[in-house]
């Protein structure tokens, strides 16, 4: 027998129990995202969806930012991407590793290959050529973590929130990240941080011993 929410409609017209609420940040370990990266086959959309998630994992970028690149944004060769229309239209050039470029340039040949796109055509586009929403990404992202066996609540934001708790427990001075996430101030950094990373809390607590009984 089925309940009243399993027929079609049923649910039309609520609001969400999640909606206007502010979920906090978790913060994925590098052998989650690998794990979800694993997730994403090799086909054209597999290679792109990787390609996607690395862009947003190792530069920070908001995923409004990486849907909004253009093949010229990205320069492997000297690790930058330019993004041109931030958050409030600011333009920045932010880093990426060279661990990551072989994902990338992996994507952009396939792109070019299969997909033969005209120009103006984002980098991460849909294999109909066309500009890929943000709910594609959430989706997909939720799938692949789902598929992996993941239980944290996996998001496009929470891969910002891992790069810069990454950043900033391996000592990269705030007003580098600040930089590389585009915040306008280093106020606004600092409290970024210390609501998902807070690195002297945990330096202090873990240093101290204990010889349990």
């Amino acid at each position: 027998m089925r309940t009243a929410a399993a027929y079609p409609g049923a649910g039309r017209g609520k609001v969400p129990t999640q909606k206007g609420l502010t979920l906090p940040a978790e913060i994925l370990t590098p052998e989650e995202v690998l794990a979800i990266l694993a997730q994403c086959r090799d086909t054209t959309t597999g290679i792109r969806d990787r390609a996607l998630i690395t862009v947003m994992y190792r530069s920070g970028l908001r995923v409004s930012e990486a849907l909004a690149l253009q093949p010229k944004d990205v320069d492997l060769h000297i690790g930058a991407i330019a993004v041109l229309h931030g958050k409030g239209d600011r333009r920045r050039t932010v880093g990426i590793d060279p661990g990551a470029s072989p994902t990338i340039e992996r994507w952009i040949e396939v792109r070019r290959e299969r997909l033969a796109p005209p120009r103006g055509v984002s980098l991460f586009c849909s294999q109909k050529c066309r500009r890929m929403s943000k709910s594609m990404v959430r989706e997909m992202l939720i799938r692949s973590a789902q598929r992996a066996g993941i239980e944290k609540r996996v998001h496009p934001h929470g891969l910002r929130h891992t790069m810069a708790y990454e950043l900033l427990m391996e000592g990269v001075p705030i007003p580098i990240i600040q930089r590389q996430l585009g915040h306008t101030s280093l106020q606004t950094t600092d409290t970024y941080l210390s609501h998902i990373a807070p690195k002297q809390v945990l330096e202090v607590i873990t240093a101290r011993s204990w010889d349990a009984p």
